[in-house]
């Protein structure tokens, strides 16, 4: 194997690491990988490679600081948005992963935590996610945010705080997910509002973004406003549907009674719904597969029970 091949060999074993550490800071995965692309270029253009000590490090610095940079110019995108904007979704084959890995949620991507960290100033969230959740040491991700240690350690300090505020409690294992979400499309499909709601927290969201490109729903807040919602669009069945895993977590891919591809998630806390977001912007749903059309008598939960 040349130099070359072993170099291209030991990226790509880190490419997957690299990408979550670019999409969980930036929530897109187009930005993501290209800042991922711009490590690897900046690698091979590295005068003194054999003076990197440890790769995987090497390239998390380098990717964090690229993602960090191209978050300051997503969010002042973010600011000119149509509408409420929700990251990028992650949208795999139920069955893409081994069981064993699917034990607990991915909380490195969830949508809930990616949601929180929007309120996170730029080298907040870095902080907070290069240490807490990739476990970089404080050192390392200094020289990503270009503060002391000390500094550092208070923004992780400061954004722990806001996440622990915003993620959920309680969160649920796959098994738990799939058996609530399963209860309370039983109960859209048989129109028990009752049941619905009580499966939906309290202060269940729901969360619509299209971008301007397609009609999104409205925020919507409460229980009993987001299950009549919910009844509502049962009452039209989309054309097709399938289960995935959307950013970890059992979700839906569908195509509305419209023809427009929706990405919808679920956020669970203590046994309950607390939110729901429908991602139905096309610039963010390029890469993700159409469901096939549904069969006679299909029911747009169906895929659920």
């Amino acid at each position: 194997m040349t130099g070359d091949e072993a170099l291209t060999q030991a990226f790509e074993a880190e490419r997957p690491r690299l990408l979550r550490v670019a999409y969980a800071t930036v929530g897109s995965l187009a930005d993501a990988e290209d800042c991922v692309q711009e490590a690897w270029l900046r690698l091979r253009r590295h005068q003194d490679r054999q003076s990197i000590q440890d790769l995987g490090a090497w390239l998390t610095t380098t990717v964090g600081r690229l993602a960090l940079d191209s978050l300051g110019s997503a969010r002042a995108r973010r600011e000119r948005y149509v509408g409420p904007w929700l990251p990028e979704p992650l949208v795999e084959d139920l069955d893409a992963r081994d069981p064993a890995d699917q034990v607990t949620l991915d909380e490195s991507v969830s949508m809930a935590l990616l949601i929180v960290l929007e309120r996170l100033s730029a080298p907040e969230r870095t902080a907070f996610l290069l240490h807490d959740v990739f476990s970089m040491p404080f050192e390392e991700v200094a020289r990503v945010v270009g503060r002391s240690p000390a500094a550092v350690r208070q923004l992780a300090s400061r954004a722990r705080a806001h996440v622990e505020q915003g993620r959920p409690r309680f969160p649920p294992t796959q098994r738990e997910q799939r058996e609530v979400i399963a209860a309370f499309a039983a109960a859209a499909q048989a129109g028990d509002l009752n049941r619905l709601i009580g499966l939906l927290d309290p202060g269940v969201v729901w969360r619509g973004d299209g971008g301007g490109k397609v009609p999104a729903a409205p925020l919507e807040r409460g229980a009993a406003n987001v299950a009549l919602r919910l009844l509502r669009l049962a009452d039209r069945p989309p054309l097709s549907a399938r289960m995935a895993l959307v950013n970890g977590a059992a979700g839906m891919v569908l195509r509305d009674a419209d023809g427009v591809l929706t990405v919808v998630s679920f956020t669970i806390d203590a046994g309950r719904i607390v939110a729901i977001d429908a991602v139905r912007n096309p610039d963010k749903l390029s890469r993700v597969a159409r469901p096939r059309l549904a069969r006679p008598g299909y029911h747009p939960f169906m895929p659920f029970t």
